[in-house]
């Protein structure tokens, strides 16, 4: 099938010439002697109208002179004729007499035409004359052998000299041109061939290479390829077309490389991806190497120097990824280009090897381009060519000063960040608690791990509470942001949260109270530093009670523990966090767990088990099957956590907090119940005596007793139940007095002449630490003395 149905047909055929024009033969008066079956398709009149009949009858006009002066002319004449035609048409023709009185004979060959096809046909020779002399798009023919048979004008320019090309394979032309377009085999043999055996033609191939008449400089062609058919539509083999585009395809390259730079340069805010990321974009288009020098206070996050010195020590990048990342020193003597172009602030084209580098024989033009942002020099880029000898040209300079500028813009901007990042990440790790006490009630262990610098210090916290009758307090804590403001409000709600511990109330009240307090401070009228960013706070708190095994906790907005109990199973939490911190929508409720010795708990971030590419369900799936392994050590149980995190940046900090829990032995806790009976109070010191005693601390007996004494006496001076006493024995002594009352005891100084009111002075007094706490039933007063 033809592929192009709608194309006009090409006759190389003139329209005069005698297999196409119309013929006739006139005698020696003018008349029609001979009359051809193309003169009738011409003109439309049958050979019996007009044989014998003036030639003259078949003019539109009557120039009967003219006629007659054409018949009897001696050699051949050509002239424009109007016929008429059968139909009543007029035909402008072009009209050729030829006498043959040479041969004796007394008659004129007249041969015609449509003079408009005629002058189309001319128009076609003329455009075929042009395309092989005049045309800026190289011809070039091969035969079926894939060899050199003709070329025009351009080709013959290009190569220097076509005829000695003739006869030689097309691999010859260019030996070292390649091709860039990569939607077709990159082999010129392979694409003739695909061409010749298909007869489907191969459009826009990008072609790159150095033409013999200019060896020096790299060209960009564009090539199609079309087969060649005979008459019966054998291949004669096939003819290339070529432009050279190099101006164009180097102009679109440069744009693509400003887009691309533009996508790239500067995306990391790390100073040295930054660096990284210029070289990535510039080679191997523009330069065969990129090669970045900044100043020790650039790569620091400090300041630039002002006024940079010729000499000035600079460091040069080395790596593209985090784990290839180094420096090494580098100055330049002040006579050189680098110190040349960081004093002017421009670039520098040199094209010979900079001094110590002589060696390298491939080195042939480098490009030195200071990186100037703000006003000042942060550093310099070189740009080196050594397999491409052309120099840097005006256009080139241009473009590398433009990706200079967007790098040395990226580096400025990385290198602030840099600073305020290395400010927060202090702040926070001042704010986190820089160890966890020792206690009898739990093991501990924990992780924080920063998200990736490109994002920012978070706002995780965590700590581990002292509380009364050897219980400790936990919590995690998340506040959503990054940077300083997120620093310092978490290190301002880890201290509140402290301090709400520290007055014993129970999980639910803590996180209530700490809501009402975030609430007041994300009002509008709040400019105390929290702001809308507290509104993005959760947080969990538990507290775990060595002596009865028993852990309750409330989460605001958190993810609850996961629990691994003494055998390895592991469970996680049915009850849905409450609402986050600030939003006073919806109470906190307490949920209470029963610990055996041994169990582990994992209080967690988000960062732990959540990132962009993980659900966060499959996260706790993944930390919950590391609990399985409860009974390895603690650290290494972290390790293994954190190990299971996707590869690559963290998008948000990671905060892991492992506990494992510990019962006291019944041995450490004696309680006893007592009547509101103040001849009770004789009973709890004598008590306290025995039993501190069987403990091995009667050095404490008297104080302790003492201590014992007055808590007991002042419950049942105001309880109207019974009274509990317990001791237990710790890193220090801790007697503890519970009874139905829910008034709180108060401290003062008693008047000379009060007979009561020093009990709770000395109590104060003679103990390390002593506060009240309540309960669903009344409150307990408790003291905690040195053990010696």
């Amino acid at each position: 099938m033809d592929r192009f149905p709608h194309a006009a047909d090409v006759e190389f055929h003139s329209p005069l010439d005698l297999s196409r024009a119309a013929a006739a033969v006139l005698d020696a008066e003018g008349r029609i002697s001979g009359w051809g079956s193309s003169a009738q398709r011409l003109l439309g009149h049958p050979s019996e109208d007009v044989l014998g009949r003036p030639a003259a009858r078949l003019l539109a006009a009557d120039p009967g002179q003219r006629l007659s002066a054409l018949c009897k002319a001696d050699r051949a004449r050509s002239t424009v004729l109007d016929l008429s035609c059968r139909d009543g048409r007029t035909l402008r023709a072009a009209v050729t007499f030829s006498p043959l009185s040479h041969l004796g004979t007394a008659a004129t060959v007249v041969v015609a035409a449509d003079l408009a096809a005629l002058r189309g046909w001319e128009a076609q020779l003329a455009l075929l004359q042009g395309m092989a002399t005049e045309s800026a798009v190289g011809l070039t023919i091969f035969d079926t052998d894939m060899r050199v048979v003709w070329g025009n004008t351009s080709t013959d320019l290009e190569l220097g000299g076509v005829a000695q090309y003739v006869g030689r394979p097309a691999a010859d032309l260019f030996p070292e041109g390649e091709f860039i377009s990569r939607h077709h085999p990159p082999d010129e043999d392979q694409i003739m061939e695909h061409v010749l055996t298909t007869g489907e033609p191969i459009l826009g191939m990008h072609y790159r290479g150095r033409a013999p008449a200019d060896p020096g400089r790299e060209h960009v062609w564009s090539c199609s390829y079309h087969r060649l058919v005979d008459a019966r539509g054998e291949p004669l083999g096939l003819f290339e077309e070529s432009l050279d585009i190099t101006d164009r395809y180097r102009a679109q390259e440069r744009l693509s490389l400003l887009v691309r730079a533009g996508k790239r340069i500067g995306a990391s805010l790390d100073v040295r991806r930054t660096a990284a990321e210029l070289a990535d974009v510039a080679v191997p288009q523009l330069a065969d190497e990129v090669l970045v020098d900044l100043p020790p206070a650039v790569i620091e996050g400090r300041q630039p120097p002002t006024g940079s010195a010729p000499g000035h020590s600079m460091l040069r990048m080395h790596g593209r990824t985090p784990e290839e990342f180094r420096t090494s020193p580098v100055s330049y003597p002040p006579a050189s280009p680098q110190a040349m172009s960081l004093a002017t602030s421009r670039p520098v084209v040199d094209d010979a090897a900079p001094p110590g580098e002589r060696a390298s024989a491939g080195h042939r033009c480098s490009l030195f381009v200071p990186l100037l942002a703000r006003d000042a020099v942060v550093g310099l880029a070189t740009f080196r060519r050594s397999s491409n000898p052309d120099p840097f040209g005006p256009e080139e300079q241009t473009l590398a000063v433009e990706l200079a500028e967007r790098a040395a813009v990226g580096i400025d901007n990385a290198r602030r960040y840099t600073s305020q990042h290395v400010a927060a990440l202090v702040l926070q790790r001042n704010l986190l608690p820089q160890h966890l006490p020792a206690q009898s009630a739990v093991e501990v262990a924990y992780r924080y791990l920063p998200a990736d610098s490109r994002v920012g210090v978070g706002g995780d916290w965590f700590d581990l509470i002292p509380l009364s009758g050897a219980r400790v307090g936990l919590t995690v804590g998340d506040v959503v942001g990054h940077g300083v403001h997120a620093a310092a409000t978490m290190g301002r709600l880890r201290a509140t949260v402290r301090t709400l511990a520290l007055l014993d109330l129970d999980p639910a009240e803590l996180l209530t109270r700490l809501d009402s307090l975030v609430a007041q401070d994300s009002e509008p009228h709040a400019d105390d530093g929290l702001g809308d960013e507290a509104l993005g706070v959760t947080c969990l708190y538990a507290i775990y009670d060595p002596v009865s095994g028993r852990c309750v906790w409330a989460s605001a907005g958190h993810p609850p523990p996961i629990v691994a109990d003494a055998n390895g199973s592991v469970a996680l939490s049915s009850l849905a966090p409450g609402p986050p911190l600030g939003l006073g929508s919806l109470p906190y409720e307490n949920v209470e767990l029963s610990l055996s010795s041994g169990s582990v708990v994992a209080f967690f971030t988000d960062g732990v088990v959540e990132d962009r590419r993980t659900d966060i369900d499959i996260g706790i799936d993944r930390l919950a099957h590391v609990l399985t392994w409860q009974r390895c050590p603690l650290e290494e149980l972290c390790d293994r956590a954190l190990s299971t995190l996707p590869p690559g940046p963290q998008a948000d900090d990671a905060t892991l907090l492992l506990v494992r829990t510990r019962r006291l032995a019944d041995g450490q806790v004696a309680d006893l119940e007592l009547p509101p009976d103040p001849a009770m109070v004789a009973r709890a010191r004598t008590d306290t005596e025995r039993q501190l005693a069987d403990w091995g601390l009667s050095d404490l007996s008297f104080t302790a007793a003492l201590v014992v004494s007055e808590l007991v006496t002042n419950s049942i001076r105001y309880a109207t139940g019974p009274v509990l006493l317990r001791l237990i024995k710790d890193r220090s002594l801790l007697c503890e007095v519970s009874d139905n009352a829910h008034t709180a005891p108060h401290l003062r100084r008693a008047r000379r002449d009060d007979e009561g009111g020093r009990g709770l002075f000395l109590v104060a007094q003679m103990s390390q630490r002593w506060g009240t706490r309540y309960t669903a039933s009344g409150k307990t007063i408790w003291a905690e003395l040195a053990v010696p």
